[in-house]
């Protein structure tokens, strides 16, 4: 039986919250564009050159940001 990799962006949130940050303002600061910001928001799954403009942005690394789990 094959198993599901889920993706969540739970902790993107949380990083944000914690610099007092708001979506838009990521979104701006890592250019990235409505679709994806829409794709974090439904934990959908993102390049890996968007994970690390991100990652860049924040000064963190993917595993802060994300968490992928069996669905």
């Amino acid at each position: 039986m094959k198993t599901k990799m889920v993706v969540t962006y739970r902790k993107l949130w949380h990083i944000l919250i914690d610099n007092g940050m708001k979506k838009k303002d990521l979104q701006q600061a890592a250019n990235l564009t409505h679709h994806t910001m829409l794709k974090l928001r439904k934990n959908q799954h993102i390049t890996t050159e968007t994970i690390g403009r991100i990652c860049k942005t924040l000064n963190c690394h993917a595993d802060d940001i994300m968490e992928i789990t069996e669905g």
